[in-house]
């Protein structure tokens, strides 16, 4: 296990050095970074990899949580870690962040892949409720029904023991570390600085995705020039998981364009 203490925050991460375009991975709310292990095996070997948990998620600290704390997470790790024009890949949240970080640090980014994500997700009323709920009866409250938005009914009803896992990673999640990214998610519209973007970009949506559906990540993919958008059958919310070797194809697409 790797620590670092940035922005006051420590934070945990897996570094795997190497040679040639860097591949960085941004998970989602209420998972940590275990999430891309399938996708990293089915990548290029020789190829840097870094993957992190966000503060208040896995091993990182609990901390004050914004959009912004969070991008500049990501590019202070990669500074301490001499990574710079690199490929980054985000799941929902984490792809928001790869968006705020392709703004305002440019030279860290030479291409993304965007999953199930977009500039804008939810409303403040959603948002606020879930919220709400967490502070006053804790993160298993609502499991079920993150669950039915992560998952397709193929994966719930077939890989029950992967589905408990999965609960165990999201129920052990803080719940000061959950809320604050509920708020990060609700403050946040990435539309006009994403809309600027011009790094050799991927789209990926799930069909059966009830958090961030196929209509939303298309409506991402059109606002960045020559990005190509797909579907993935049998996908709900987080494709790591689901189809960690579709995921994977996708990353090496944009990862050999880079070269």
């Amino acid at each position: 296990m790797a620590f670092v203490t940035l922005n006051g925050v420590t934070l945990h991460y897996r570094y795997s050095g190497g040679n040639g375009v860097p591949v960085i991975f941004l998970n989602s709310l209420g998972t940590d970074f275990r999430i891309w292990e399938d996708v990293i095996a089915d990548l290029p070997t020789g190829a840097p990899v870094l993957c992190m948990d966000k503060r208040g998620h896995g091993l990182s600290d609990d901390a004050p949580i914004t959009m912004d704390a969070l991008v500049q997470d990501a590019a202070a790790l990669m500074d301490h870690l001499g990574l710079k024009s690199a490929l980054i890949c985000g799941v929902s949240v984490g792809g928001m962040i790869a968006q705020g970080l392709a703004a305002s640090r440019p030279d860290l980014m030479a291409g993304l892949v965007l999953c199930c994500t977009g500039t804008q997700i939810g409303d403040a009323e959603g948002w606020n409720a879930r919220i709400e709920t967490v502070r006053s009866d804790g993160i298993a409250s609502m499991a079920d029904a993150i669950l039915e938005r992560w998952f397709s009914e193929t994966f719930r009803t077939t890989r029950l023991a992967d589905l408990a896992g999965y609960r165990n990673m999201l129920t052990r999640t803080s719940a000061d570390g959950y809320a604050g990214v509920c708020a990060a998610i609700r403050d946040s519209d990435l539309t006009a600085r994403t809309a600027r973007l011009t790094v050799p970009t991927k789209c990926v949506a799930g069909a059966d995705d009830l958090a961030t559906p196929p209509s939303l990540v298309k409506t991402l993919a059109g606002l960045i020039e020559g990005t190509d958008f797909e579907v993935l059958e049998n996908c709900g919310h987080l494709p790591p998981i689901e189809q960690p070797a579709a995921t994977a194809r996708a990353v090496c697409r944009i990862h050999e364009m880079l070269k």
